[in-house]
């Protein structure tokens, strides 16, 4: 049975946290992906993939509401020694250079539910190329690259292609306490939006889905208690 339950972080809170931000570019030194760099690594991801068969990916964030490509219906999976965490430091997107972000990514233990996509076998190679281009796009310094691996679904075992966090990354902050995560996503903002914004569609879907991640639902009321309590203090009238 589903539970109906009401989220501290409310669109009324993340109202509070968002503002215009313009883009502000790569980070020096970045260096991008060419088109050269996405048809090998496309080759390298599906050279053993059965060009007939249909390609199916996991999706654990945003993926889950707003896909980068056409999908062909989706199914509940399960997929053991990953979970989401708030672990890659971003200075764009959902944060600037002045005050960084978090990117939420799959890290190594515990376990994540969510969703795995399938991409028609007729367009699969180009479809993956899409979401590629989306998810991967610094050369030198990757930080959430995809990999193969099994996921349940239902009473069978389906292979799957997800992305995961680098942590040979320079920008891999996997020691942060939710504490900290919730100190960071409470106020970081970017030209794509809040950090605080994230969370909460995130969670949203999640529970739509009637999957409840413990961690992200105790993240999002820590990130909630912050932005009430700042809001608080700004509003505050000098005495």
């Amino acid at each position: 049975m589903a539970v109906n339950r009401r989220m501290k972080l409310t669109p009324e809170l993340v109202a509070r946290v968002h503002r215009s931000i313009p883009d502000t570019g790569p980070s020096p030194g970045f260096v991008p992906m060419e088109e050269e760099d996405y048809e090998r690594l496309t080759d390298e991801i599906l050279k053993d993939h059965p060009r007939h068969d249909d390609l199916w990916i996991f999706a654990y964030g945003s993926l889950m509401w707003r896909p980068e490509c056409e999908i062909d219906g989706q199914d509940m999976a399960l997929l053991n020694g990953w979970h989401r965490k708030f672990c890659i430091r971003i200075a764009r997107w959902r944060g600037t250079p002045e005050n960084p972000g978090l990117m939420m990514a799959l890290d190594r233990g515990g376990s994540c539910r969510a969703v795995v996509q399938r991409l028609s076998a007729k367009t699969a190679r180009d479809r993956f190329g899409q979401l590629l281009r989306r998810e991967t796009t610094s050369k030198e310094h990757p930080t959430n690259r995809p990999r193969w691996v099994t996921v349940e679904s239902g009473y069978q075992q389906r292979r799957a292609i997800v992305f995961s966090v680098v942590r040979s990354s320079p920008y891999y902050s996997g020691n942060f306490s939710l504490e900290e995560t919730a100190a960071v996503l409470a106020r970081a903002v970017g030209h794509w939006g809040s950090g605080a914004e994230y969370l909460m569609n995130t969670v949203k879907q999640l529970e739509n889905l009637g999957v409840h991640d413990r961690n992200l639902w105790r993240l999002q009321e820590l990130v909630a208690a912050r932005i009430a309590t700042h809001s608080e203090v700004v509003t505050t009238p000098a005495l």
